[in-house]
């Protein structure tokens, strides 16, 4: 592997004789753990060869263990959860405990941009290699399960054939570039982010001067006034707003993340121009390259140098000693325009044809669906899908005179264009149905869930959002729903150590951003989690103000009426 990449001039610093936090850009370029080993040892980009010679030729027991469990994620592979073991033992066993010898493959889709033809490659993908598993993920991917070693070369054909790839899906990488599902044709929109999101594509990924990072980097780009991509919660979000002097362009945003020590990302003050967030983008990935914390896995990300630097010295390292000039003040965006952001419902694109949002259950659908959505699109003279970060899709550029068809030929495949709140706002990550971090079972919880809540509560119709996380890690966006489940063991009325979830009130992103409130000692058993969350929001619907909103109200709330 190539030496780290020179710091430019400005940052170099003599190294002193404590480790600190292992920053090359002063000068500690020893490697600290066995992840930072790994990647010094060979970039993560090489794997794929040996994957396509090697693995995927000999079988799973071939594999190295530093790239099973390490680079081989720069190529969107994972190990799935051997089937069988519980919750209990999820911390417990060795790694090799948990590995089953069947990957997670996640593909990437920048700006959630797909074709119908990318579609239904995926879902003959999942239908021949994943035993029809294909997962909507709330970053606008696709994740298989079920692959097998030998069957990934030839996966990688079959979707690079068409545009699409794996390429550093995971991994201490750039991971996928949210964007806008509406970019250039919503009648609202500020500005367009495409180009930036392909630039960022072009300069960015696959290049060998970024694939080694301190932990993953999250990128995010909308010129939505809807907020639409989570910016508040990316490494780095451009966010489309109108300058009274330059006109549109993007309000630049930092150190975003969740997990188990969440941070909402910080303004910079700064606007960039359509044209300059690439080389921003290249900035800001190059200051968190060279400054981010090496030492501990734990402190890693581009968030705990924001909060320790803070958002004066962040921007002028990056204007000083990456971007040698300075950046020009702009304004804040405004507050969205709308308490939903995931487009979904039937709405008029700039150009007189329509778009046509609609919502799976916790993004859990299927290979055969995912062709049958595509099939259905391009009947209706659709081309263009997109995924959204809250695990829905869209039909772009369909006709006035076919909206209704398509809505119906939808809904016969078992989606909804006007969801009940609860389908519509919940989500659920992987879980321990194949997650080697999950300690409890989450999609199939969710769908109960939804079920439940639409059958007690007919008539609530509150946007109300309820992410449902099978560990402390946060995928499913814990901290910022109005009810953020996160799963843990917990113990029933009889003692018994069961699934149940640790519960977090009140949290949002865009109106208020903040996050939720855990009640002292609120847990709640999966067997009981309906009964709980109808209770609340019973008492939510008694007790509101005019108008108020369920975060806001959650947030004053006595204790007791929230247990």
């Amino acid at each position: 592997m190539a030496d780290a990449p020179t710091p430019p001039a400005a940052s170099r610093r003599k190294a002193s004789r404590h480790r600190g936090e292992g920053q090359w850009a002063v000068g500690h370029f020893t490697p600290l753990n066995g992840n930072e080993q790994f990647k010094k040892d060979d970039d993560g980009l090489h794997v794929r060869t040996r994957i396509e010679t090697i693995y995927s030729k000999a079988g799973f027991d071939s594999i190295d263990p530093n790239d099973l469990r390490g680079r081989m994620r720069w190529w969107g592979l994972y190990t799935q959860r051997r089937p069988g073991i519980d919750g209990g033992k999820t911390a417990i066993l060795e790694p090799e405990e948990l590995d089953d010898e069947y990957f997670m493959l996640r593909v990437r889709i920048d700006g959630g941009r797909l074709t119908t033809a990318q579609l239904r490659v995926i879902g003959e993908i999942s239908q021949e290699f994943a035993r029809g598993t294909a997962d909507l993920t709330d970053r606008q991917n696709v994740q298989f399960h079920w692959i097998r070693i030998e069957d990934v070369p030839e996966i990688w054909r079959r979707l690079e054939g068409v545009g699409l790839s794996t390429t550093e899906a995971c991994g201490d990488t750039p991971r996928v570039v949210l964007g806008s599902p509406v970019a250039g044709i919503a009648e609202d929109e500020i500005i367009d982010g495409t180009p930036a999101i392909e630039e960022i594509q072009r300069r960015v990924i696959a290049n060998p001067e970024f694939s080694n990072l301190p932990r993953k980097f999250k990128t995010a780009i909308s010129g939505s006034p809807l907020l639409d991509v989570a910016h508040e919660i990316n490494d780095i979000a451009f966010v489309g707003v109108e300058h009274p002097q330059y006109g549109p362009g993007f309000d630049l945003w930092v150190g975003g993340g969740l997990s188990t020590n969440p941070k909402l990302g910080v303004r910079l003050g700064a606007w960039v121009p359509l044209e300059e967030v690439a080389d921003v983008h290249v900035g800001v990935i190059s200051v968190f390259r060279d400054y981010g914390y090496r030492r501990l896995r734990t402190r890693a990300r581009l968030k705990f140098l924001v909060a320790d630097w803070g958002a004066e010295k962040f921007r002028q390292v990056l204007e000083d000693e990456y971007l040698l000039r300075k950046l020009v003040d702009g304004p804040a965006p405004a507050e969205p325009v709308a308490r939903w952001r995931d487009h979904v419902g039937v709405h008029r694109q700039k150009d007189g044809r329509f778009y046509v949002g609609f919502a799976p259950r916790v993004g859990r659908v299927d290979g055969t669906l995912l062709s049958k959505i595509a099939d259905l699109a391009a009947a209706h003279g659709s081309d263009r899908l997109r995924t959204t970060v809250e695990q829905k899709m869209l039909v772009l550029d369909v006709a006035e005179e076919r909206v209704g068809s398509l809505v119906a030929g939808l809904e016969a495949l078992g989606f909804q264009v006007t969801p009940s709140p609860f389908r519509r706002g919940t989500m659920a990550c992987t879980g321990i149905e194949f997650c080697k971090l999950a300690i409890v079972e989450t999609k199939a919880r969710g769908a109960a869930l939804i079920d439940e809540l639409e059958r007690r509560l007919p008539e609530f119709d509150e946007p109300l959002t309820i992410h449902v996380n099978g560990c402390p890690n946060a995928c499913a966006r814990i901290q910022v729903a109005d009810i953020g489940l996160k799963g843990q063991l917990v113990l029933d009325d009889e003692g018994r150590q069961v699934e149940g979830f640790q519960v977090h009130l009140g949290g949002a992103l865009g109106l208020e951003a903040g996050f939720g409130r855990k009640v002292r000692g609120l847990k709640v058993t999966a067997e009981e989690l309906p009964d709980y969350v109808e209770r609340v929001l019973r008492r939510y619907l008694a007790d509101r103000e005019e108008g108020e909103r369920f975060a806001a109200w959650a947030g004053r709330a006595p204790q007791e009426a929230l247990s």
